[in-house]
């Protein structure tokens, strides 16, 4: 019953993705927020015609701008309008640890103005029927650039991964899901040292990019003159701000915050965070996760609202799952030592931001404790500030940050002229509090508009599948 409500509210007028069918859309004498310098346009009329941005226009004088025949006028007075928004780290479709892929995780990216999203991880048939469903609209969801299954060791940890023994394995993995047209590759922890090099130079010589964690058997150094295109949750930084005779230890056994900090150097950080500004290695932090993470004894994410849109099985399985797993094999550092690593996290990544290496949001939703896809990408801007971050630098990790790193500029990441129409309407200005993200008056998402009643049905069925699952 109530996936059938969410494929005919898919099918209807403010279903994303399905093109003209919904007229021109005209936002009139609203606030466009560039997130490249700040800079506020006022009164302006923001005009979308089919999927793309037609016009931005501005007549404070008369206050009146001649609107396309047949134009759905949104008054934005009061209001802000942004770029839609991007996680760049989610799991989709991730075997039956997370279960309700289509009828929770996409549909809650969307409702929370997250009009773009990078699978880091998902089962590959699957996720290739949810890019292609998202993006012809048959599917509600944001649009999605995806890896297909995660590159792993021989014994993968998790699911939705291939498992990589040998140099040959690597590369016959590259070209089989480049053949089956997967956006880019993601390595996990456990793949082989000669493994992880020919993967690079398999990928260098297929033009496709590689991403994800730095294998434990390779340094960060490494990665980044490899190519890899960016590091998730700072792993390999932690280790490369150690001394080298440090690192080559920890890279033999367990790693945990205790260590660390007790092998911190300032120097040898600061030389590793100017190779990845130097390389342009993008760092996605997962801040969110690390503080969830690091802390899931303590945290309690029962308290946050949108868990009511977490089905059961997450709340009694897959959640439990992965926090005793980290309570056995991450958690054994004392309380106060954790909290100080997770201050220390922070820093590093003030550090890096300070030093030009570039920053990409994302969450890790739904598989870290608590994690909700959707509103935890508010969050996680939120964690950003909290590293010291302005709110438009927080805001622009979202937005032009992603768009820069998918090479598609001319596409996303601003509100002009011949962009594709994906974009968040305010109630509040996110530059004056970055809280202000999450007050969402409509998206449009490929050109379609959804109106706030329209979010809020979304919500409601997704709130009623999770009760029921």
């Amino acid at each position: 019953m109530i996936l059938s409500a969410l494929l005919l509210l898919a099918q209807a007028a403010s279903a994303p993705h399905t093109g003209s069918a919904a007229g021109p859309l005209a936002f009139t004498h609203v606030t466009v927020i560039d997130p490249a310098n700040g800079a506020l346009r006022r009164d302006a009329t923001v005009l979308v015609e089919g999927s793309r941005i037609s016009g931005v226009r501005s007549d404070s004088a008369t206050g009146t701008v001649a609107l396309p025949e047949g134009s759905r006028e949104i008054d934005g007075r009061g209001k802000f309008l942004i770029p839609g928004l991007w996680d760049m780290h989610v799991h989709t479709l991730f075997g039956d640890w997370v279960p309700g892929g289509r009828e929770v995780i996409l549909p809650l990216l969307l409702a929370n103005g997250v009009t773009g999203a990078r699978d880091m991880g998902s089962d590959l048939e699957p996720i290739l029927q949810a890019r292609e469903a998202t993006a012809r609209g048959t599917w509600i969801g944001p649009r999605l650039v995806v890896s297909g299954p995660m590159l792993d060791g021989p014994k993968p940890q998790f699911p939705a991964s291939i498992a990589v023994s040998t140099p040959e394995d690597g590369r016959r993995a590259v070209a089989m899901l480049q053949g089956r047209g997967v956006d880019f590759i993601k390595l996990q922890s456990l793949v082989p040292r000669d493994a992880y090099f020919a993967i690079a130079d398999e990928c260098r010589k297929r033009g496709i990019s590689f991403v994800g964690h730095v294998p434990d058997a390779i340094r960060a150094s490494e990665a980044s003159d490899a190519g890899q295109k960016s590091f998730e949750h700072l792993i390999g930084v932690f280790e490369g701000s150690t001394p080298a005779a440090f690192e080559d230890e920890l890279l033999k056994g367990p790693k945990g915050p205790a260590k660390f900090l007790a092998g911190y150097d300032a120097g040898r950080e600061a030389g590793l965070i100017a190779r990845l500004a130097k390389n342009r290695t993008w760092q996605c932090p997962t801040l969110l996760w690390e503080y969830g993470g690091w802390l899931v004894d303590v945290v309690d994410v029962a308290k946050y609202p949108e868990l009511r849109y977490a089905p059961a099985a997450w709340r009694e399985k897959t959640w439990p799952r992965f926090k005793a797993d980290m309570v056995k094999s991450y958690i054994t550092d004392p309380l106060p030592v954790r909290e100080k690593w997770v201050e220390h996290e922070l820093g590093i990544v003030a550090r890096l931001h300070g030093a030009g290496v570039p920053m990409l949001a994302g969450t890790d939703a739904p598989p870290g404790v608590g994690v909700v896809p959707g509103m935890s990408l508010h969050r996680e801007l939120a964690r950003f500030v909290a590293a010291g971050f302005s709110p438009l630098e927080a805001l622009r990790t979202a937005t032009i940050n992603p768009a820069t790193f998918l090479d598609r500029t001319k596409d996303f990441g601003s509100v002009e002229t011949g962009k594709i129409a994906d974009l968040v309407l305010l109630d509040a200005n996110p530059l004056d509090d970055i809280a202000n993200t999450t007050k969402i008056a409509a998206v449009v998402a490929n050109g379609r508009l959804l109106s706030r009643a329209d979010l809020d049905r979304i919500l409601s069925d997704v709130e009623a599948w999770a009760r029921s699952h």
